[in-house]
């Protein structure tokens, strides 16, 4: 016992309590500096915590010092070599000073960094919601190139899940593919996309095994709220996106409603070849270009064949068909048939696929028929809040075709806030807006489209579009130019035959029409573009007839805008155009 006495007399003679006091709240000060000070300085996170592990590993080196020497005023000597009897009165208290002065600095630095960090962040929440993420690509780790698509495939299943909670912001797809999966510019991405929490992963698949790899970042601070590591079998891929999921919404204190949870839960296929072929055609889908949509086409058909219970599948092949036709001038009515078959196949499958829903929306703008387009659209969107396609056609199609102008934009809007990089949402929102007479906002929103794409020919003759809407007739040919060198399309060719026709050239919108019957020989042409160049030529009575022939056949592709259309105005108020755009927004009879 005299033993133990003695030994914690020495730790006292030899400032060992002292030391490890002021070097507890020193420590603690610095600390403090390394985690409040430094993310808003923008110092990476791995110095934060290397000062973290300096720190606590220089705590037992500097009791050992304490124990081994003394400071004298002869300088730093050996303990041992240091007369016991003479004490250190002056500096007696020094130490206390030391900890006092040291304390409240940290207490100081402890609230300001809470306030501060309380105060960004809510500021911060004006623009980026808590409950906001966006998942990046994941790595492929596989040796393997053609894995990059399995990996694909895991971000995007994680995305979707997380799309289908309404208490969350998830930014689509086709916006995060424009980042690496590690950027160092965490901020600067999130700022981008509008979202304060960050998902980044990495796959590696070999055989019948898969690793994923995933961490949870808050984007703000650089702070890993999450991070995780499955190795499962191949056929556990779902059971660990679900989790995935589930382990995200929970983190970011989402509220999750019993569908919700379901709906996180199911498993689209049980056949892993079948969900890579579907990965694909999505992929290719998503790019929106003419031979793109026919291979999107053959790789869902290769899914169904694996699993010809996969709904997702058929919802995917029929959202390419409803496209088909505008993007390869294949003929509608056989693409239109095939996207309707096949969407109501994915229902029968499970009725709660909201992209079988979406593609039904579609169709049934194109055939006019508005009442029904509007209730897939919101079905659509009831069943995944995040789906950014949803609120583009719902807005852009529906609600603008009937003049619910507000309602269409903010619908467009949202869109764009789920998927800000989109070069077809974006475009879109454009179109509404020109719709809805916002001339300078529509104008304004299309140049923003094409910052994001200078290529995007649908971008440019949408402009065109808007500006010819506003009087500039001469910028509006110059689009259509634009938009002709970048794809040899049809109703290009008439818009600006039709431009060019109402500046004075006549010959040019004649050759037009020559041009529309001549590609109609190969491929399907549309009425509208006929009227619009019939126009031109000041010949209203060939307008009317194209108008009416192809309402007569629903074939509504631009038509259905018809009770808005500004390059429709020169009709508007002859009675056979009005009774026209009555038949075209009035609810029709179930098929």
């Amino acid at each position: 016992m005299s033993e133990t006495g003695s030994f914690f007399a020495e730790l006292k003679r030899r400032n060992v309590y002292k030391i490890a006091v002021a070097y507890a709240i020193v420590g603690w000060l610095i600390v403090q500096i390394a985690t409040q000070v430094f993310p808003f300085l923008e110092i990476p996170n791995w110095v934060v915590r290397l000062v973290i592990v300096l720190v606590a590993s220089g705590f037992p080196v500097a009791l050992i010092i304490a124990w081994a020497f003394e400071l004298t005023p002869e300088g730093i000597k050996r303990t041992e070599d240091v007369d016991p009897s003479i004490g250190g009165t002056s500096k007696g208290r020094t130490w206390i000073y030391v900890a006092v002065i040291g304390a409240a600095l940290s207490i100081a630095l402890f609230f300001i960094g809470r306030y501060t960090g309380q105060h960004s962040a809510s500021g911060a929440g004006t623009e980026l919601p808590a409950k906001s993420i966006a998942v990046l690509p994941f790595d492929n780790l596989s040796r393997d190139p053609d894995n990059a698509f399995f990996a694909e495939g895991v971000q995007d299943e994680i995305l979707t899940r997380l799309s289908k909670v309404a208490d969350l912001k998830v930014i689509a797809r086709t916006s995060t593919q424009k980042f690496k999966s590690s950027p160092e510019n965490l901020s600067d991405i999130a700022k981008q996309l509008g979202v304060l929490n960050i998902l980044e992963g990495s796959v590696q698949k070999a055989n019948d095994q898969v690793r994923v790899n995933v961490q949870l970042i808050n984007a703000l601070t650089n702070t890993h709220l999450w991070a995780e590591i499955y190795d499962r079998k191949l056929t556990d891929i779902f059971a660990v996106e679900s989790d995935i999921a589930k382990t995200i919404a929970d983190t970011l204190q989402a509220k999750l409603t019993g569908s919700e949870k379901q709906m996180i839960a199911a498993q689209p296929t049980t056949d892993t070849t079948a969900y890579e072929f579907y990965h694909k055609g999505r992929s290719l889908w998503e790019k929106r270009t003419g031979d793109n949509i026919p291979k999107a086409i053959a790789f869902y058909e290769q899914a169904i064949a694996r699993d010809p219970n996969y709904a997702l599948a058929y919802a995917g092949l029929a959202n390419a068909y409803v496209l088909l036709p505008y993007y390869t001038g294949a003929r509608r009515s056989d693409a239109l048939a095939k996207a309707k078959e096949n969407a109501l196949k994915a229902l029968q499958l499970d009725p709660n696929v909201a992209e079988a829903h979406v593609a039904l929306g579609k169709l049934n703008f194109f055939q006019m028929d508005l009442a029904d387009s509007m209730r897939e659209y919101q079905r659509a969107i009831e069943l995944n809040p995040n789906y950014a396609t949803a609120h583009q056609w719902f807005g852009n199609d529906s609600l603008v075709s009937l003049g619910r102008f507000d309602e269409a934009v903010a619908e467009g809007k949202r869109a764009v806030e789920l998927d800000p990089l989109s070069p077809i949402i974006n475009a879109d929102l454009g179109v509404t807006l020109y719709l809805a007479r916002r001339y300078d906002e529509a104008i304004d929103q299309l140049r923003k489209t094409l910052a994001i794409d200078p290529t995007f020919f649908y971008a440019h003759y949408n402009l065109g579009i808007a500006l010819q809407s506003k009087g500039d007739l001469s910028a509006a040919i110059s689009e259509y130019e634009k938009a002709k060198q970048l794809s040899y399309d049809s109703f290009t060719i008439a818009l600006l035959g039709a431009a060019k026709g109402l500046a004075g050239d006549k010959n040019a919108a004649e050759q037009a029409l020559k041009d529309l019957d001549q590609t109609a020989q190969n491929q399907e042409t549309d009425e509208y573009s006929r009227a619009l160049l019939f126009l031109s030529l000041n010949n209203k009575e060939e307008a009317l007839r194209s108008i009416e022939r192809a309402v007569a056949a629903r074939d509504g592709s631009s038509l259905t805008w018809i009770k808005v259309d500004p390059l429709l105005d020169p009709l508007r108020g002859d009675p056979r155009f009005e009774a026209l755009v009555q038949k075209v927004i009035a609810p029709k009879n179930s098929e």
